[in-house]
């Protein structure tokens, strides 16, 4: 994989990126290398992905609980109008990193498919189950304290067992790896 240098003003949007400037003659290796996690990615690394992911499934979830929930749908249509939410917000935001480093569409898609997919199905069994299976979450109206608990409860416990699914990824360069080409 070809690494391309791009001029930024010092530090913006680097958190966690310091060490990128004495890389700036370097031609010929990987995203994965560059980063440092030939060896496996840091469990810091893998909550940080997963909170990213996290934030678009979150945003994609509510909603679709929400409009869901307003529309009467039952819990089979709240979900799947859910999870298709969470999948359509997870991939946004990550597209949007992407093109802002100049990518075009298709390829930004393909690289958000790559980085996100695995994780987002993660997520959405998870905090899905956790709904349904919390008793009377699901029935519970939006002005319920039992469907908001839940829902957090449910996002919280999706993004516990996800990061160690996305430290796994990343630790082999798929997943949330596959962006960081894309961070600079």
């Amino acid at each position: 994989m070809q690494h391309e240098h791009h001029d930024h003003a010092h530090g913006a949007g680097h958190e966690g990126h310091e060490h990128h400037e004495h890389h700036a003659g370097h031609q010929e290796h990987s995203a994965h290398e560059h980063h440092g996690h030939a060896g496996g990615a840091s469990w810091g690394m893998a909550a940080s992905a997963t909170l990213h992911c996290l934030t678009g499934c979150a945003i994609g979830e509510v909603l679709g609980m929400i409009i869901g929930t307003a529309l009467g749908f039952g819990n089979l249509g709240t979900i799947v109008l859910a999870v298709a939410l969470a999948f359509v917000f997870g991939y946004a935001l990550t597209m949007r990193g992407v093109l802002k480093a100049g990518v075009g569409f298709q390829q930004a898609l393909k690289v958000a498919l790559a980085a996100d997919t695995v994780s987002i199905i993660v997520m959405e069994i998870i905090d899905n189950t956790v709904m349904v299976v919390v008793p009377g979450a699901m029935e519970a109206g939006l002005s319920s304290a039992l469907f908001w608990g839940a829902l957090a409860f449910s996002l919280a416990v999706a993004f516990v067992l996800t990061v160690p699914v996305n430290k796994w990824l990343m630790g082999r360069g798929a997943g949330h790896a596959v962006v960081h080409a894309y961070h600079h």
